[in-house]
């Protein structure tokens, strides 16, 4: 057994989940949490995708489509090719989550939040 050093938070590296986030919201398929530094996205044990951390520096742009019944909200992240989805369905990937009619409100104040960190 190897000793790797401290725990990350023993050597001074800040956990971004651990910072309380500005905007935190429950959609379909996940919880997207803006913090001041980066981006979270914690995904249900049904998704295909992983958790993930996005820096801030990384993001590019926010695309929010609102839709009939269903939404989308997708961060443009460096490095990652976003979905573009089609005529009919929203992109699949791994920083797009979906939102019912009711979490509208939801999705554009983390829409909003994000926008105002890039």
């Amino acid at each position: 057994m190897t000793d790797d050093g401290p725990p990350a938070e023993d050597a001074g590296i800040e956990d971004p989940a651990v910072e309380d986030p500005v905007v935190s919201c429950e959609l379909q398929g996940g919880t997207l949490s803006v913090h001041e530094d980066g981006i979270t996205i914690e995904r249900t044990s049904n998704s295909m995708f992983e958790d993930k951390f996005i820096p801030i520096e990384e993001v590019w742009d926010v695309d929010y489509s609102g839709g009939i019944l269903s939404g989308h909200i997708q961060i443009k992240q460096d490095g990652i090719e976003p979905d573009e989805g089609g005529l009919f369905s929203h992109p699949v990937d791994e920083n797009t989550l979906f939102f019912p009619r009711t979490k509208r409100s939801d999705a554009i104040r983390a829409r909003d939040a994000i926008l105002e960190r890039i």
